[in-house]
Parts: C-alpha cells; sequence; structure tokens
C-alpha cells in the first residue's frame, strides 16, 4: 500500500477544459491528488501565458503520471510539448482517448 495517493497531472488542449474539469472530478472522487493546469477568465498577455507554460511543466516534474485529455485523439503544439518533457523526466503518460 503506497504511503501517499497517487499525483496525477492533467495536460490537454484549453478547448478541452470541460473535459479537463471532468477528469479532475473523476480523478479526485478516486483518491487521486491532480495538478492542472492554471485558468483565467481574462486575456493573458504572452509574457503571462509563457509564465504559466513553464509553471504546469514544474508540475508535471511532481506528478507520477501524467493523463493526457484528448477528445478525438487531439494533442495540439504545447500539450504535444508537455508530453515530451513528461517522457524526458520519466513520467508515465496517459491519454483519455488512446491514439
Amino acid at each position: 500500500m503506497p504511503d501517499r495517493p497517487e499525483i496525477v497531472c492533467i495536460c490537454g488542449s484549453s478547448r478541452f477544459v470541460d473535459e479537463m474539469r471532468a477528469a479532475n472530478r473523476d480523478l479526485t472522487l478516486a483518491g487521486v491528488i491532480v495538478v492542472a493546469r492554471g485558468e483565467a477568465n481574462e486575456v493573458m498577455t504572452e509574457a503571462q501565458k509563457a509564465a504559466l507554460g513553464a509553471l504546469h511543466l514544474r508540475k508535471i516534474e511532481l506528478a507520477d503520471r501524467v493523463l493526457v485529455v484528448n477528445p478525438g485523439g487531439y494533442v495540439g503544439e504545447s500539450t504535444s510539448r508537455e508530453i515530451a518533457h513528461a517522457h524526458a523526466t520519466g513520467k508515465r503518460v496517459s491519454f483519455t482517448d488512446p491514439v
């Protein structure tokens, strides 16, 4: 029995915000610690976007594994970068819609 719950970082396109929220809810109810992308309701500057992107890579490093929310198999440029970072840091990667 593990000494702490699994930590999962959710990644995916911002177009799938509802699906990512559902995955967060489902994982949390299953007893998983969820680390998710930050959300902002206002328009962000390029500097803010870059800072949040770098922060998300650090979140991946904290996780035991990464869950990519990819309805229809869609994986965009930033999510591809996050997947590459997860692999480079030895994290397991799973997909909601395996390709």
